[in-house]
């Protein structure tokens, strides 16, 4: 079974990217991305590559090598499914809001919706292909509603596999091209081979691992678990370091020199975000309950619970500190994405940390070098606003366009974002801007803490027993 046409349904931050790579790798293999959005689709084919929808580091330059030869971006769905060997299902999966297993369990009505669309516009035998973080199972749903299609004669037949996506934003590039494995879950295994035949032609043969659907679906539910798990954990000791008189940095240092533990996912911080992590998790606590396993679905929810507390620690820390309020004070937000080098804020911990401070009355000048003012207004669901009179206790936020424009009056600087820009940042100079006496809340420990001091800045950092 060899694969000549791949459709991709969804061209949001997996599907984009991951079909790039597949067509920079697979000359030979016609890849079409699909998308019922026009202007996400109108932003894939714009020739200005700076415009691309998603932006990842070297993104540019593989869409530039592959679109106009054999990757291609359209709003036609039904047409590229009909022409298409294999087509890949990679639709948002959010938690659901409402109904049954609200703030918990999946939504899954894009991939209900993709798998009958499938269905219906499907020719010949097609491999189906779940890309979407999916619960345990899903592919029985997805298998049941494309028999349906089938029966009968001269119908069209279904192979369905499982292929999770192991992708860090900001690297999702190299973790495409170099990935540790890829995992392809499948009880068809013409379809199995076919799929990996796609991945051999850049992945070595060993790092291409092969399961059964269920362990692929769990496995990558599982993976983030435990990711999400070491970020808690840390965070944690971060806190009990600023008690105790520790710096959680050497502990992370010390733990991380065993080699059972490693020194990866030990960076404290303000804690995890993205589309992934939370809802993983939240969606492994749903599905342990769900088969009978409350203890597991407690311990996994309490991984969760310390992120959230985390969180609200940081912003209530900042209140404290200030003298016990914020109400008037301008406040500047050094980074809004939820990590560097993406523009994506799902989850991201500034939005719960904001929130919480303009509750308390907060003037906040927010900058990002890669997140829109339209973005941040809709996750703190408030319109920027200029800033009210600075006793009125109302809380309000403006853009900033640059890291000047946000510390200028400002009494504290809250850097809640890693980017690079930020660790070289010239605090002699932005400290003499501020209103004194002025702090800098280091959530992301990257800032130099002399030259922060030298500058006659106060200085807290997260998981440091001196601040």
């Amino acid at each position: 079974m060899t694969i000549q046409r791949i459709c991709c349904i969804g061209a949001g931050y997996v599907g984009g990217p991951t079909m790039a790579v597949i067509a920079d790798r697979c000359p030979q293999v016609r890849v079409q991305v699909v998308d019922i959005n026009q202007a996400r689709i109108d932003a894939w084919n714009d020739a200005d590559l700076g415009k691309l929808p998603v932006y990842e580091p070297g993104l540019d330059s593989v869409v530039e090598r592959a679109r106009g030869r054999n990757l291609h971006f359209s709003t036609d769905v039904e047409a590229s499914i009909a022409a298409a060997d294999m087509v890949f299902i990679s639709v948002n999966t959010p938690t659901k809001t409402k109904g049954l297993g609200a703030g918990q369990a999946s939504d899954l009505r894009w991939v209900e919706a993709c798998a009958r669309t499938v269905a219906k516009a499907a020719k010949g035998h097609t491999i189906v292909v779940e890309k979407s973080t999916l619960p345990v199972r899903t592919a029985a749903a997805i298998q049941t509603i494309l028999e349906a299609a089938s029966e009968g004669e001269d119908q069209p037949t279904f192979s369905v596999l499982s292929n999770p996506e192991f992708l860090a934003e900001g690297t999702a590039i190299r973790d495409l091209e170099t990935p540790d494995r890829v995992l392809i879950g499948g009880d068809d295994p013409a379809a199995v081979e076919a799929l990996a035949e796609i991945y051999a032609n850049w992945v070595p043969q060993q790092q291409i691992l092969r399961t059964n659907l269920w362990s692929s679906e769990l496995s990558k539910l599982t993976a983030n678990a435990f990711l999400a798990q070491r970020i808690s954990s840390i965070n944690s000791i971060a806190a009990f370091c600023e008690a105790s008189g520790a710096d959680v940095r050497e502990v992370a240092r010390a733990i991380g020199t065993d080699s059972r533990i490693g020194l990866k996912f030990l960076n404290a911080g303000p804690g995890f975000g993205g589309s992934c992590f939370q809802k993983d998790i939240l969606n492994l606590v749903y599905l342990c309950r769900h088969f009978g396993l409350p203890e597991v679905a407690d311990y996994w929810e309490s991984v969760v619970a310390l992120n959230t507390w985390q969180q609200h620690r940081i912003a209530r820390l900042v209140v404290q500190k200030l003298f016990g309020t914020v109400t008037g004070k301008r406040l500047a937000i050094l980074g809004f994405a939820f990590k560097a080098d993406t523009n994506d804020t799902r989850e991201s911990p500034a939005i719960r940390i904001c929130r919480d401070l303009l509750e308390e009355g907060a003037q906040l000048a927010i900058h990002d070098p890669k997140v829109t003012a339209q973005q941040i207004a809709r996750d703190l669901q408030q319109e920027a606003a200029p800033q009210p009179d600075a006793l009125s206790g109302t809380g309000s936020w403006a853009e900033a366009g640059s890291v000047e424009d946000a510390v200028t009056g400002a009494d504290a600087v809250l850097v809640l974002t890693e980017w690079h820009h930020y660790k070289v940042l010239n605090w002699m100079a932005l400290a003499a801007l501020m209103r004194k006496p002025a702090w800098l809340f280091d959530a992301r420990a990257v800032i130099n803490p002399e030259q922060v001091r030298a500058a006659g800045l106060t200085l807290w950092r997260v998981g440091d027993g001196e601040g």
